[in-house]
């Protein structure tokens, strides 16, 4: 975790929690982090849409920021089932995950429309949360950085280097979410590593350097630790770790603890 990037700890709730549960974690989480006192890192929770407005409302006057779980490239129109970015913004949403795997997989998310959705989102002025990542058989094939450059060619070429350095990508391995399966840190850190060296190609070294990167593979309070040690990881995208108060808080008393190390 390199000391001049915000480190970031996300929380994504993926299809769980509805108004009652998020209300109360988010109240929760938010007395927790009031006790702690300024923060040095980035809490994010993101819950279905459904409990959006209420987890704005249970996050007032807190450091905890809240995103959605995707939105639509289109401002408004026939897209039934969709939510476009200045709806979000209108609510006070912040951020966004766009690409996320499971939408790749489930919901036939391309690098083309995962393009579309990020340029909505920073238009509308939220943060995307921007997902790349191979599957297990691509990893296998030695195909990961090819699979990496496509996916992140697709996503932000159309962007300036302002517009990357503002973003955040989370790097999933897809082999390793829901599994139980973590990419070791050197597996990480080499993934990172190339992202930030491909960010660096495309948009030069001031934006590589600014670009927070996040690990995204069954981040969990056992191995966030020696994951946020190494030097291209600058926080999480936490799954099923982020739905429990204490496994969460733990993750982000973690983050603050590298923060704190790296500044003194």
């Amino acid at each position: 975790m390199h000391p001049g990037r915000v480190p970031v700890m996300a929380g994504n709730w993926k299809m769980h929690k509805g108004i009652h549960d998020t209300g109360g974690f988010v109240r929760e989480l938010a007395a927790q982090l009031k006790e702690r006192g300024p923060i040095a890192t980035q809490v994010i929770v993101a819950p279905v849409f459904t409990s959006l407005s209420v987890a704005q409302q249970a996050a007032w006057g807190s450091p905890i920021r809240v995103a959605a779980q995707n939105c639509h490239w289109e401002a408004a129109g026939a897209f039934t089932g969709e939510v476009a970015a200045a709806m979000l913004q209108e609510i006070g949403i912040g951020h966004v995950i766009l690409g996320h795997s499971e939408r790749r997989q489930h919901f036939g998310e391309t690098d083309a429309t995962v393009a579309g959705r990020t340029q909505a989102a920073l238009a509308a002025g939220l943060v995307p949360i921007v997902c790349v990542g191979e599957v297990l058989a691509e990893r296998q094939a030695g195909a990961t950085e090819a699979v990496l450059a496509r996916q992140l060619g697709g996503a932000l070429g159309g962007l300036s280097a302002g517009q990357v350095a503002g973003l955040i990508i989370a790097y999933e391995p897809v082999w390793a979410i829901g599994t139980g399966q973590v990419a070791t840190s050197a597996q990480a850190q080499a993934a990172h590593a190339f992202i930030r060296h491909w960010l660096d190609g495309r948009f030069g070294p001031g934006t590589a350097a600014a670009t927070r990167i996040l690990y995204g593979g069954s981040a969990k309070p056992d191995n966030v630790a020696e994951l946020l040690d190494c030097p291209d990881v600058d926080g999480c995208l936490i799954g099923g770790a982020s739905l429990r108060e204490e496994s969460f808080m733990a993750m982000v008393d973690a983050a603050e603890k590298r923060a704190g190390k790296n500044s003194g």
